[in-house]
């Protein structure tokens, strides 16, 4: 099997251009053939209608000799490589040359029309053609006929037959070479997309290729693959940078905990100071936990779709539920907490992810809003849709971040700072919650005023 695309190219250009040449051909001989015919025919037409019309004026002048008529007709007519025979019904008046002219004679006499066209194969090595024109004159019945043989005409469509079969090899060869270099023309600017392609690697993907002034297939394929670069190397850089993150994140509480154990083992201290390093080293190794959980659930998310174990639930009693589950970390900044939903709102879900889903968002709005404030968890449903919103009096998130706090590890340098605790993952873990319910989650919010995130959910 042939691999190579530009041979295959090539190879299907021959055989097309090779069937339209040989069909070219077919028709173009059918048609000359018809038409040296046809002019045949007209010519011994012709020739016939003349022999009729000078032997009725020769049957004139030598009163009523028939058979002189007919001689004075076929000297008078005598035609090179043709043979003219004049007949009183089936009887042979004159001929001008020697034929088996019982065997032409029913040709003629058979014919209903004044003239007839007809292949006669008995005559000649090629046959003949062969016209006859029967009138009447001395009220007796004569026939003209004429007959010339095949051997013009055939030497004719020899000639353009061996034209044909001469020039089918060359126009063959020189399709085929035109064929080659239109597809090696036609394939260099992939030649040139894949050198580029084979040089890149993760820190060039930017760059994307460059295939010149080709032409509109091409380009519209070039411009696809710049697209799939840019992707990839976004993707790509959104990998390093979660790297990047989540190592500094771990290294952080690893830090902590390797330097209150040095500390602890360094000298002997008393049973406070030990309960008091072990609880450091307890604080820590539950938030590096948290954050190995968050990270496992991204992997999760982006490994492709998560078998979610869906089942009917209420989601205000979820609700409320997770209101009374962070009630003590609002109550420890004297937050006052509100949730809202005045009836029943069942849903078909995940419980486990739709519960780590509002605990992330009312987590974060007590985590970034300052003592004395207020957050209000609301739920609504309405025409099959089930809206659920968290908002908080926090100092807000500038336009400019509000667009990528759903991004990993992100966080805005006024208000999202490690001080307080977080990994920047939650809100991300939030949105692949919401889309795995086929939902979203948008942000609206004002610096200095607070923040609202709504969750939408298809019931």
């Amino acid at each position: 099997m042939i691999r190579s695309f530009r041979v295959q190219l090539t190879a299907w250009y021959l055989l097309f251009f090779t069937l339209l040449f040989v069909l070219f051909s077919v028709f173009l001989y059918a048609l000359l053939s018809k038409a040296l015919y046809k002019r045949l025919d007209q010519t011994l037409s012709a020739e016939a209608n003349t022999a009729a019309g000078i032997f009725q004026s020769e049957l004139q002048e030598l009163k009523g000799d028939v058979s002189g008529a007919a001689q004075e007709t076929v000297q008078e007519m005598h035609i090179r490589g043709m043979l003219l025979a004049i007949f009183e019904g089936r009887r042979l008046l004159a001929a001008s040359g020697p034929a088996p002219m019982p065997d032409l004679l029913p040709v003629a006499s058979q014919s209903g029309t004044p003239d007839l066209f007809t292949t006669i194969r008995r005559y000649g090595p090629n046959g003949g053609r062969a016209a006859a024109h029967r009138f009447r004159a001395e009220n007796h019945e004569f026939v003209a006929l004429i007959v010339e043989p095949l051997d013009s005409v055939l030497t004719e469509l020899q000639v353009v037959r061996r034209a044909i079969y001469v020039s089918l090899p060359l126009v063959i060869l020189i399709a085929g070479a035109g064929g080659f270099l239109l597809a090696q023309r036609s394939l260099r600017p992939l030649r040139r997309m894949a050198s580029q392609a084979a040089n890149m690697n993760d820190t060039t993907l930017h760059s994307g290729l460059d295939i010149g002034r080709a032409n509109d297939e091409l380009s519209a394929l070039a411009r696809a693959f710049n697209d799939l670069l840019s992707r990839l190397d976004r993707s790509f850089e959104t990998m390093r940078r979660f790297v990047a993150d989540a190592s500094h994140e771990i290294r952080t509480p690893l830090a902590v905990i390797q330097g209150e154990a040095d500390i602890a083992l360094a000298h002997d201290r008393r049973p406070a100071d030990y309960k008091e390093t072990l609880a450091t080293i307890q604080d820590e190794a539950r938030r590096l936990s948290r954050l190995v959980d968050d990270l496992l659930s991204l992997a999760r998310a982006d490994a492709g779709p998560v078998e979610m174990r869906k089942e009917e639930l209420y989601l205000n009693d979820l609700l409320a539920e997770c209101c009374r589950s962070v009630q003590g970390l609002a109550g420890a900044k004297q937050i006052h907490l509100e949730c809202s939903c005045s009836q029943d709102v069942s849903f078909r879900g995940d419980p486990a992810l739709l519960r780590r889903l509002i605990l992330n968002l009312l987590d974060n709005a007590i985590r970034y809003t300052p003592e004395h404030g207020r957050v209000l968890a609301k739920l609504e449903e309405s025409h099959g849709k089930v809206t659920m919103t968290v908002s908080d009096t926090g100092a807000g998130i500038p336009p400019e971040a509000a667009s990528h706090v759903f991004e990993r590890f992100y966080r805005a340098d006024t208000v999202r700072s490690r001080q307080n605790g977080g990994f920047g993952l939650g809100l991300s873990i939030v949105k692949w919650i919401a889309e795995s319910h086929d939902g979203k989650v948008e942000l609206t919010s004002e610096p200095g005023k607070g923040s609202t995130f709504t969750v939408l959910l298809h019931r």
